[in-house]
């Protein structure tokens, strides 16, 4: 893999293999993170279970302190009173039988999250080969199956994010942005890795927090000193 000269010289100004407190890798992300744009920073946890086994699964909602910084755009898909109170809640688009056939026809993804209401998951479900393989499919245990669509949308307008484990067993997951300065971040960071800590499975055995690890966008990742170890 090939690297630009930011990210090599952004290497040279810490030991790549050492560990750092959790303020101090943050100071060394921030430095790091040298993109003309407004970068995001990320938080990377490999953690000691196995993601083929259903009863050690890691997965979770939380709504960060001080936010994403990322505008979502939230698609409600609800009938009636709860379509209207999706509407009045601030959604960016709702409808219903017409926007899954929009979806399903045009192939339109123009929304970062999808939301409905449990009386809909089975018109959300013939769109379910579409929306799950893009982590766009609802879900009850990601808050976005649920009654109360005003919440779920104030949710995750506030900075709501799911963290899961993908198949490699590793946790990455958005912290914020490098405009948001450390304090935010640091708040962000210890809510989700607090989290991700009482999320730890009953069948989990031996070492939980494999480790830890922050980066830009662009940036080159710093390893965390591992205090769950």
């Amino acid at each position: 893999m090939k690297y630009g000269k930011k990210y090599i010289d952004s290497r040279k100004t810490y030991e790549h293999s050492k560990q750092y407190e959790a303020g101090e890798a943050m100071d060394l992300v921030l430095s790091t993170a040298k993109a003309k744009f407004d970068e995001t920073i990320e938080l990377h946890v490999k953690l000691g279970v196995d993601p083929k086994q259903a009863d050690q699964q890691v997965r979770g909602v939380i709504v960060l302190p001080n936010g994403t910084g990322k505008t979502v755009k939230v698609l409600v898909i609800a009938k009636g009173e709860k379509a209207d109170a999706a509407a009045a809640a601030g959604a960016d688009y709702v409808g219903a039988e017409e926007i899954v056939a929009k979806i399903q026809k045009e192939n339109w993804f123009d929304f970062d999250v999808v939301i409905t209401t449990p009386d809909m998951m089975g018109v959300v479900g013939r769109i379910g080969k579409l929306l799950g393989p893009k982590g766009l499919m609802p879900s009850p245990k990601s808050g976005t199956v649920t009654p109360d669509v005003a919440k779920a949308i104030a949710d995750t307008k506030a900075g709501k994010v799911e963290y899961r484990l993908d198949k490699a067993a590793i946790i990455h997951c958005p912290i914020g942005k490098k405009s948001f300065g450390k304090e935010k971040l640091m708040e962000n960071y210890t809510a989700l890795v607090d989290a991700i800590i009482k999320a730890k499975p009953a069948a989990a055995k031996g070492q939980y927090v494999k480790s830890i690890a922050l980066a830009s966008t662009m940036g080159p990742g710093v390893k965390v000193l591992n205090k769950n170890a």
